[in-house]
C-alpha cells in the first residue's frame, strides 16, 4: 500500500500546495496537467522533484476548468473525453521524457474522476486514452466493493488499475465519497485520519458516516499536504505503512 498526493497545482505566480515538503514522505505524485491547474514550468518543476525522492509520477488530467479548479462536471460526448485526457497526458508525459522519468499512471482528477465512477462509459473512454500510449499506463480508480464491470474492461484492454481509498474522506454505503456540500464529508482531525488509515492497513475496511464497515481492496491511500499539519500527519501516515511493511516481510 502506497500514499499518494495531488501536486503541481501551481500557476504562474500563483502557488498552491507545499510539494517540496511533501514529496519526500509520499510514494506516488499526481501531477495537474494545465487544465484545472498548473503549467509547464510548474509540471518541469514537479517532476524534477519526483525525481530527486524517487517518487512514481501520475498523470492528474480534468475537465478544462481552471476557474473551477476542476470540481465542476462539463458535458462532453463521450468521443471527446479520450482527446481530452490525450492531450493532458501527452504533455505530462513528454516532459517527463525530457527529464529522464518515466509517467507510470493516470488519477483524473475532480469532476472527471467523480464521473468516471458514476458512469462507466467515460471510464471505458479514459481506458482509450491510455490504450494509445506507447507503454500502456495504469489507471487509479476508487476501491469500491462493486467494479467486476470496471475490472473487465480494464482487463479486456491490457490496462492495470490500481485502487485508491482517501484519508480524509468520508464513505457513504456504496463505497463512493460522500459529497463534499455534505456535513461530515472531510475529516479535519488527524486522529480521525490516522484512524481511519490504520483501519485501511490492519483490516482492508473503511467505515461508513452511519458506522457500518464495507471491505475495500486499496493499493494506493490519497493524502493532502496543504499545510503544516498536514505535512507532519503525512509523515505520521508513511510510518504507520513503513510499520505494516516491516511486519508483513
Amino acid at each position: 500500500m502506497k500514499l499518494n498526493c495531488d501536486m503541481g497545482e501551481s500557476y504562474g505566480a500563483w502557488e498552491m500546495g507545499a510539494d517540496q515538503d511533501v514529496m519526500p514522505w509520499v510514494n506516488q505524485a499526481n501531477i495537474a496537467c494545465g487544465f484545472h491547474a498548473g503549467d509547464p514550468d510548474v509540471m518541469v518543476q514537479t517532476v524534477q522533484l519526483a525525481k530527486k525522492y524517487n517518487v512514481q509520477i501520475g498523470a492528474h488530467p480534468s475537465y478544462n476548468d481552471k476557474q473551477g479548479f476542476g470540481r465542476r462536471s462539463i458535458a462532453h460526448c463521450y468521443s471527446q473525453i479520450t482527446p481530452l485526457v490525450c492531450y493532458q497526458v501527452g504533455a505530462l508525459n513528454a516532459l517527463c521524457s525530457l527529464h529522464g522519468k518515466p509517467l507510470e499512471y493516470v488519477k483524473p482528477h475532480g469532476a472527471l474522476y467523480n464521473d468516471m465512477m458514476a458512469d462507466i462509459n467515460i471510464f471505458t473512454a479514459i481506458i482509450d486514452a491510455l490504450v494509445s500510449f506507447e507503454i500502456p499506463l495504469a489507471l487509479m480508480i476508487l476501491a469500491r466493493p462493486d467494479l467486476q464491470e470496471y475490472q473487465k474492461i480494464a482487463e479486456q484492454a491490457g490496462i492495470k488499475l490500481i485502487f485508491e481509498a482517501f484519508a480524509d474522506r468520508a464513505y457513504d454505503e456504496s463505497g463512493y465519497l460522500v459529497a463534499r456540500s455534505q456535513p461530515g464529508a472531510v475529516l479535519n482531525h488527524a486522529d480521525l485520519i490516522k484512524k481511519q488509515v490504520k483501519q485501511l492497513i490492519d483490516r482492508q475496511t473503511v467505515s461508513t458516516l452511519s458506522g457500518n464497515e464495507i471491505k475495500l481492496k486499496v493499493d494506493s491511500i490519497c493524502v493532502h499536504g496543504d499545510n503544516s499539519a498536514g505535512i507532519l500527519l503525512i509523515q505520521e501516515l508513511q510510518l504507520l505503512l513503513t510499520d505494516f511493511r516491516l511486519r508483513h516481510k
